[in-house]
C-alpha cells in the first residue's frame, strides 16, 4: 500500500512565505499577499500542510473550481475563506492565479489584545472549504477596502501605534465577515431549510435505532457534510438554537411520543432513546419541559 506523505508542517510565517516564493514579509507576525502584485509560486500545488497561524483568503474573482474532497465547488463569484491554526489543507493549482489577497497572522500578534480571548467565537475558521463565503458586489467593495486599509498599513513604518492598528483592522475584518455569514445563512434559507429538514430525518432514523446511542453534533454534521461549527452556526442563525440543542429538542419531542402512546417503563424510554442512564433522561427530560417523564404521562391519563 502506497504510503500517504505527512503534511508540510510551517512554524512561521516567513517560512511559508519563502516557499510560496513571495518576499520576506515586513513584519515577522503578519503578512497580506497581494494577487494582483506576486504571483504565488507552485512548489506547494498539490501538497497537503499545516500552518501554526490563521489564514483568510479573499479571492474577489475565480474562473475555475476549487477541489474539496471528492467535489468541485464554484467560486467564480468570489468570496472568502479562513483557517485556524494547525489544520491541514492541500493547495490546488488554481490558487496560485487568483485576484484578491491572503492575510496571514500568527496568534502572538493578537495574544496580549481581546481579540486573542475571542477570535474563538468567529466559528468560521473552522468551516470546511465548500461553506466558504460567498460575497456580493458590494460586499466585495467592503473587503477590498479593509484588506487595503491593512496592506498600507504595513507598507508604513513601524511605531508604537502599528501593532494596535493592525489588530483593531484585522477585528474589524472579522467582524464584517461576521455579518456577511449572517447575510448568507438568510439568503440562502431555502438551501439550509433543506438542510434542517434532512438532520431531523435523519435524527428519527438515530432515534428508531435503539443500538446507536444518542446523536452527536459531529455524527449529524457528517451525515449532511458539513461542519459542525457550521451547522451550528447556520441552526443558530436560522432557529435561534444551536445544534446540541435543535438535536435534544427533537428527542424531547420522541419521548413525548413514546410516553404517551405507550406502557414502556421510564427507564425502558430512556434506553430506547440511547440513554445509557435514566436519570440522564431524567434530567433533560425536566429541563426542556418543568415536569418529570412519569408526571409527563400522568397528565395522559
Amino acid at each position: 500500500m502506497k504510503a500517504i506523505p505527512s503534511p508540510i508542517i510551517y512554524r512561521s510565517i516567513s517560512e511559508f512565505m519563502r516557499d510560496l516564493d513571495l518576499p520576506k514579509p515586513l513584519h515577522p507576525l503578519i503578512a497580506l499577499v497581494n494577487y494582483d502584485a506576486e504571483k504565488v509560486g507552485h512548489d506547494l500545488v498539490g501538497h497537503s500542510f499545516m500552518i501554526d497561524f490563521y489564514k483568510i483568503s479573499f479571492k474577489r474573482d475565480f474562473s475555475g473550481h476549487i477541489r474539496y474532497g471528492q467535489d468541485y465547488y464554484d467560486f467564480e463569484e468570489g468570496g472568502m475563506a479562513f483557517l485556524a491554526p494547525n489544520q491541514v489543507v492541500t493547495m490546488s493549482g488554481e490558487e496560485s492565479c487568483l485576484d484578491g489577497y491572503i492575510l496571514l497572522f500568527h496568534a502572538d500578534l493578537i495574544r496580549n489584545y481581546p481579540l486573542g480571548k475571542t477570535i474563538q467565537q468567529y466559528g468560521f475558521f473552522t468551516y470546511a472549504v465548500k461553506e466558504a463565503l460567498f460575497l456580493s458586489d458590494k460586499e466585495k467593495k467592503k473587503i477590498d477596502g479593509l484588506f487595503a486599509n491593512i496592506a498600507d498599513e504595513l507598507d508604513n513604518n513601524t511605531d508604537a501605534f502599528s501593532q494596535d492598528v493592525l489588530v483593531s483592522q484585522i477585528e474589524l475584518l472579522l467582524n464584517y465577515s461576521n455579518r456577511f455569514y449572517n447575510r448568507q445563512f438568510l439568503t440562502r434559507k431555502a438551501i439550509h431549510h433543506d438542510l434542517i429538514t434532512q438532520m431531523n430525518t435523519y435524527l428519527e432514523s438515530r432515534f428508531a435505532d435503539q443500538s446507536g446511542g444518542i446523536p452527536t453534533v459531529p455524527e449529524v454534521a457528517g451525515h449532511l457534510q458539513v461542519s459542525p461549527r457550521y451547522l451550528t452556526d447556520m441552526l443558530r442563525s436560522l432557529t435561534g438554537q444551536s445544534a446540541q440543542q435543535h438535536i435534544h429538542d427533537r428527542l424531547i419531542e420522541r419521548a413525548k411520543m413514546i410516553l404517551s402512546t405507550t406502557r414502556l417503563t421510564i427507564a425502558e424510554v430512556a434506553y430506547q432513546l440511547g440513554f445509557e442512564h435514566p436519570q440522564s433522561f431524567n434530567k433533560l427530560f425536566k429541563r426542556h419541559t418543568n415536569l418529570a417523564p412519569n408526571v409527563f404521562r400522568k397528565s395522559f391519563n
